[in-house]
Formats: C-alpha cells, sequence, structure tokens
C-alpha cells in the first residue's frame, strides 16, 4: 500500500535533549474534525503550510495515511471551525545516527511532554537510536496526538 505509514516513537530525555545543538523548531496547530477506533481526520497549520490528513487505524508501527496539502488559512478555518479538541507543539526535524527524527516539543495542556519518531521503509528496518531517546511508546494510544488532544498530558 503506497499510503502507508510505518514510524516509531519515543520519549525523549528533556534534559540530553536540551544539550543538543539543533535546528530552529517549526509550530504546529492540530485540530482533530473525527476521532474514531477506525479513523483520525485533523487540520493541521505547520509553519507556513496546511494539511488535511485522514488517517486509518494503527497496527502497532503502521497506519494508512492520506495527507493533503491545503492553504494554512483554509486549516486554520477548519481548526477554529469545526474542531473542538486540539494539539500545540513546536516539531523539530534533525538528523542522528543517519536517520532522520522528528522531535515534538508539546505545548498548552501537553506541555511538559516530549516525543521523538521515526518514519520507516518497513516494519523490521533497524536503526540506531541517538543518546537523547527514552523509552518506546510505539502503540500505546496515550501517545497518539488524536489522544493527547482529548486527554492532556498534563491530566494523567
Amino acid at each position: 500500500m503506497k499510503n502507508l505509514e510505518i514510524e516509531r516513537k519515543f520519549l525523549v530525555d528533556k534534559a540530553k535533549w536540551s544539550a543538543v545543538s539543533k535546528p530552529e523548531g517549526i509550530s504546529y496547530l492540530q485540530g482533530y474534525l473525527s476521532i474514531d477506533d477506525d479513523k483520525v481526520i485533523r487540520a493541521r497549520v505547520a509553519g507556513t503550510k496546511g494539511y488535511l490528513t485522514i488517517k486509518g487505524k494503527s497496527e502497532t508501527f503502521s497506519h494508512p495515511e492520506y495527507e493533503y496539502e491545503i492553504s494554512a488559512d483554509d486549516a486554520l478555518e477548519l481548526i477554529q471551525k469545526y474542531t473542538t479538541s486540539r494539539v500545540e507543539k513546536t516539531r523539530t526535524r534533525i538528523a542522528a545516527e543517519n536517520q532522520v527524527w522528528e522531535v515534538d516539543e508539546f505545548l498548552g495542556e501537553n506541555n511538559g511532554l516530549v516525543m521523538a519518531e521515526i518514519e520507516l521503509e518497513s516494519a523490521e528496518e533497524t536503526f540506531e537510536k541517538p543518546a537523547w531517546l527514552g523509552e518506546e511508546v510505539t502503540g500505546d494510544k496515550r501517545y497518539y496526538n488524536a489522544w493527547l488532544s482529548l486527554n492532556p498530558f498534563n491530566t494523567w
């Protein structure tokens, strides 16, 4: 399936991460139009770009994903008019151990949570873990952004 996202998620050791020299992150605002066991539909503003994304049911490491670029204004309008659950974060893309990692530092009610994810070509692909990675949380729904939008980290 060409629209299959295979990713692994990890918590980040905040002390080690803060010591890393890294590029500037991009602000993200995500609003959820639909969240259920079979799908998640979200609008996202990432910096100056907008996206509409449909994610299918997760199977541990993978899930179907369809993402379409839309204007940032349209994405913001969808978020403001049609969503009640949101996630705000700063995402930093960083190369480490010959891979590109996306590190999310959450804001708002999820402030204090820092997670990293890596997209893979296959579930069997091996990779080296940077020193700032912590516990793997792949498959733990508490760490899905859609779940965090309804059950913020600071309420756990």
